[in-house]
């Protein structure tokens, strides 16, 4: 097939779904041009140089153990860049607070007991921890359906833990740190169904899902730069600093260019797989967009500011555990730390330590000054590890990101789109788009850059469908209790009037 008679598909945004999806479509016989707003593909884990030449990137992220598609997709393009799994331990002000061991080397145990049983919770009392089992019922009755998240979504986290009597120290040492930085925003912030979704998908499911592997250099140079190599030695064009301004549609209402600023990119399919920040953008510039409902009611939603900090000490520091969690040090803020000379390759035998330090809700911090934030950070870690307190910092990095990722509020799910639009050939993939495959994070935005390649493809009829790894299937016993709870829901519906609020 010539270039010429080829079906031109535009992808917006070179983060993990729409890498995913050029990527397939490229593979598949496609014309396909990926426009990237930014000087490097990657989106949030694209990574850069300090002045002094030293890469960073904006935040650290995890591979989890259920990122099936993911670890395919690395297998396929023959790369080795994760860690081993690892431990991870977690703190306060007060000290040590938990440390989670590898849980896929523990004798297994049916959900949730492992996740309760091998956990050390040096200073949470017994009677808290055991508290969370009436949590069981949300979880059972959560099956990431359209109707339970419209069930739960109006409800905050908190008042969700709070009603089913989950005790106060549990909620604050446990629970609001998961959603610090699952969530990135705290309980009385965040929608009870997408804590619901979250903690079961990372946490709950099975008990090795809570293991997780980091990449070994940034994300940017040991995955994305091979894998945009690799799309582009089959054909695909990647182009950076190209921001759209619209989409131009044909007579039949179809979209048939994607337009930045004088440039036009002409497509017979378009997906957008940008963050809501970047959508919403798009959509205020876009005389097309904004006459459909749909995009004008994600002009609803909201997004979260993240700080990424990485700091150099001129001597080595003992850091138990190469990754840590952080509460209770900033109101309304969670952070993680983490050890690169354990992690990356690069510090692996240097003299110096080098820490990366994270913040999620960080928007009290984002016009603070460099030195203050570096004090700030330096002060945090001797507070968990008091051997930073002599150290010097001899080269730091500071990246502020205002409203970086996805804010799942309160009634938030109403706003967020599913992959088709009412553009017939315009489709929508990332984190915060609709999907019924379970998956969050890095690995649903894959997934659903895949889904929106298989819509292209069953639209414009040409190549195979990419094939999408499921996560695993409940245990027994939880499908059970499903069942049942189903079952039950549908004879309440079948005889009692639905007056009350869900």
């Amino acid at each position: 097939m010539t270039s010429d008679s080829k079906k031109r598909v535009v992808v917006v945004g070179a983060g993990w779904a729409g890498l995913g999806a050029t990527y397939h479509l490229v593979s598949q016989g496609y014309d396909v041009t990926l426009l990237e707003a930014g000087s490097y593909p990657g989106g949030l884990v694209a990574g850069w140089k300090t002045a002094g030449g030293r890469p960073v990137e904006a935040g650290i992220h995890g591979f989890w153990y259920p990122y099936k598609n993911i670890f395919g997709l690395v297998d396929e393009l023959g790369l080795d860049p994760f860690t081993d799994w690892t431990k991870s331990s977690q703190y306060s002000p007060a000290g040590l607070e938990a440390v989670s061991p590898i849980f896929q080397k523990e004798q297994r145990l049916p959900m949730p007991l492992g996740t309760f049983a091998y956990p050390q919770f040096p200073r949470l009392p017994l009677v808290d921890r055991l508290s969370a089992f009436t949590m069981m019922y949300p979880i059972i009755d959560f099956d990431n359906s359209d109707e339970a998240w419209r069930r739960y979504d109006s409800v905050t986290a908190r008042e969700l833990f709070k009603s089913y009597g989950v005790s106060a120290r549990l909620y604050r040492d446990a629970f609001e740190p998961m959603l610090l930085v699952g969530l990135f925003a705290p309980g009385e912030q965040c929608s009870a169904a997408a804590a619901l979704g979250m903690l079961y998908y990372f946490i709950l499911a099975h008990q090795a899902d809570f293991d997780v592997v980091w990449c070994r250099g940034t994300v940017g140079e040991k995955i994305f730069k091979p894998w945009c190599d690799r799309i582009t030695d089959a054909g695909g064009k990647i182009l950076t600093q190209r921001r759209v301004t619209d989409v131009r549609l044909n007579d039949l209402g179809q979209a048939d260019a994607v337009i930045c600023g004088d440039e036009v990119f002409e497509a017979d399919a378009v997906i957008f797989s940008v963050g809501i920040t970047g959508m919403q953008n798009i959509v205020r510039g876009s005389s097309t967009l904004q006459k459909h409902p749909q995009f004008r009611d994600m002009m609803n939603l909201g997004a979260v500011d993240i700080l990424a900090t990485r700091l150099w000490f001129d001597r080595k520091v003992d850091v138990p555990q190469p990754s840590n969690a952080c509460f209770g040090f900033h109101p309304t803020t969670g952070s993680t730390f983490f050890d690169l000379n354990a992690l990356h390759d690069d510090y692996r035998d240097q003299p110096e330590t080098v820490i990366e330090a994270d913040f999620y809700h960080a928007n009290q911090f984002l016009t603070v000054e460099d030195d203050e934030i570096i004090r700030m950070v330096q002060q945090d870690l001797t507070t968990c590890l008091p051997d930073f307190r002599e150290a010097k910092v001899v080269d730091s990095s500071v990246i502020r990101l205002p409203r970086a990722v996805t804010h799942f509020a309160p009634g938030s799910y109403r706003y967020l789109l599913p992959a088709q639009t009412p553009i017939n050939n315009l489709y929508m993939s990332g984190d915060w788009v609709v999907t019924r495959h379970g998956s969050w994070s890095q690995e649903k935005a894959y997934v659903t850059g895949l889904e929106a390649a298989n819509h292209v493809i069953s639209q414009l009829g040409q190549g195979f469908p990419a094939s999408i790894a499921p996560i695993e299937p409940d245990e027994p016993h939880i499908q059970i209790a499903r069942s049942i709870n189903k079952a039950v829901r549908d004879v309440q519906k079948s005889w009692l009037p639905q007056f009350w609020l869900p």
